[in-house]
């Protein structure tokens, strides 16, 4: 409805905008080899007590991270859902946990000495090439300074999405605190 609508006298508060397009985008290449090879293993236990330190609890749905490999700056990861929340996926491109918990790996990226916690902000470029995976992999690759570029595929491979540029902001433990 325009500008107008988003703050006027009703109370909704716009929170994000964004541009939908009809241009067909290329599916990328699917993540069939897997884990990459050359790619050597990322210990992934112990993430959410790391995160849980900084303040970002996550609940069992979201704690969906399960392996982790390093091919130089770019991360591989796998992430699935529990398997009582599996007739859920069909009802999403994907699954907001699901999802959310492929993002951690984006955490895993960065631990390389850094102990600050950078939260993603915003997105651009964000292709759905398929949905309801009930698992995620993920190629994590540094975009530019503070960002990412992702591609995700189901379980078997095949290509899910793409987000051309994911910004990361840093977060501070004690904006976490209420």
């Amino acid at each position: 409805e325009g500008d107008d609508a988003l703050s006027g006298p009703s109370g909704w508060t716009c929170h994000a905008t964004g541009v939908l397009s009809e241009q067909p985008v290329s599916a990328p290449e699917p993540l069939d080899s897997w884990p990459p090879d050359g790619a050597e293993p990322v210990e992934v236990d112990g993430l959410y007590g790391r995160l849980a330190d900084h303040g970002l609890e996550y609940g069992p749905i979201f704690q969906g991270l399960a392996a982790a490999w390093r091919d130089g700056e770019q991360i591989y990861a796998e992430a699935s859902l529990l398997e009582e929340h599996f007739d859920e996926a069909a009802l999403f491109g994907i699954h907001p946990a699901l999802l959310d918990a492929a993002l951690h790996g984006v955490g895993l990226a960065a631990e390389n000495g850094s102990s600050e916690l950078r939260l993603p902000f915003s997105w651009s470029g964000v292709s759905l090439h398929a949905e309801g995976a009930r698992e995620l992999r993920v190629k994590i690759a540094a975009a530019t300074a503070g960002e990412v570029s992702l591609s995700l595929a189901d379980g078997a491979g095949a290509p899910l999405a793409t987000i051309d540029a994911l910004s990361l902001r840093p977060l501070s433990p004690v904006q976490l605190q209420g």
